[in-house]
């Protein structure tokens, strides 16, 4: 079952690698800007997906340009914060539970990958 979402996952990827303009993720980037991270988090919450099947779309994400924190808070909000994991949930964890889970997580993430984005524009070498 696995093998589907990496098949579907590196379809996606290369369909974003070879036909999305990297100057349109620029525009897209640039319009949001510090609220990149966020928006990246919240747009992986709904993603149903593991870990393995996600890296395609993050590493081609990552190649057009966008900024690493930005990439990798996408690739943990799929992981973490998925959706139908916590519908599936809600049959043996109480709503309140599942809610403090998401909000600490996704503060989490948001945090990392502000991290990393300021580490990114350092330029360390």
């Amino acid at each position: 079952k696995l093998y589907l979402w990496i098949i579907v996952a590196v379809a996606i990827g290369a369909f974003i690698h070879n036909y999305v303009p990297q100057e349109r993720i620029h525009n897209i980037i640039s319009r949001v800007g510090i609220f990149s991270v966020p928006i990246a988090t919240v747009l992986g919450v709904p993603m149903y997906g593991s870990c393995a099947a996600i890296l395609p779309i993050a590493a081609a994400l990552f190649q057009k340009g966008i900024p690493l924190g930005t990439a990798l808070s996408f690739m943990m909000a799929v992981s973490a914060l998925s959706l139908p994991e916590a519908i599936m949930l809600r049959r043996v964890i109480k709503l309140k539970l599942i809610a403090i889970f998401f909000a600490v997580t996704t503060f989490g993430i948001i945090l990392v990958g502000y991290i990393f984005n300021f580490i990114q524009t350092l330029n360390i070498k």
